[in-house]
């Protein structure tokens, strides 16, 4: 068993991809995540974030439900996209969950088209996210997790507006920033955007991104 407790399916596809054995990161925050709590995990870049993410976003919704995302997870940019679809297409082979992914390449009015027919996990970029969720009526209220992976970068580029637009216009989630360095910037983002956040400090690198 790659962690204690962990969905069976996801359990059988880490093993087919050769993930034996969960990595400190994973292990610190598995039981964190899982809680429902509002997490900022700082851990070096190449320490697993990105797979960390992606191993419990599918342990928790577990398999296809309901037609609105339940899980929104915003990326840097389009190479970030599509490494994460990547890391989603291996973890996910058994659970079968419905992921989609949007960025400024992609056809906009082709993407809500088929975000309507029904998804599980939508992942994009700040700027296409903002642009599908504007007047789309997408339901986002049945979100279950709103991630932003790497948000210290993401900030950098000064999509902070958008980071809280979308936050704002859920009620009810379980948030999730990821970051290499816990910045003033980034602190004060979870104070006003989390719910008693917990902050997550990994300093050691880990063995796989």
């Amino acid at each position: 068993m790659f962690l204690k407790k962990i969905n069976p399916n996801l359990n059988a596809a880490l093993a087919k991809n050769g993930f034996m054995e969960a990595n400190e990161l994973q292990e610190e925050t598995f039981s964190f995540i899982k809680s429902g709590a509002d997490l900022v995990i700082s851990s070096p870049n190449q320490s697993g974030k990105t797979t960390t993410l992606a191993l419990n976003v599918i342990h928790k919704l577990d398999e296809p439900y309901e037609l609105s995302p339940r899980a929104l997870i915003i990326v840097q940019n389009k190479e970030k996209v599509l490494e994460l679809v990547e890391i989603f297409e291996k973890l996910n082979h058994y659970n079968k969950l419905r992921v989609y992914y949007s960025h400024e390449n992609t056809d906009l009015d082709n993407d809500k088209n088929l975000i309507s027919v029904g998804i599980d996990i939508l992942i994009g970029t700040p700027k296409r996210l903002s642009d599908l969720f504007s007047g789309a009526g997408f339901d986002i209220n049945r979100l279950k997790m709103y991630i932003v992976d790497d948000l210290d970068i993401i900030l950098k580029s000064r999509h902070e507006s958008i980071i809280t637009r979308l936050s704002d216009a859920i009620e009810r989630t379980q948030r999730i920033f990821t970051v290499s360095e816990i910045t003033d910037k980034v602190e004060l983002l979870a104070e006003k955007l989390m719910v008693n956040p917990t902050y997550i400090e990994m300093d050691e690198e880990q063995d796989f991104e």
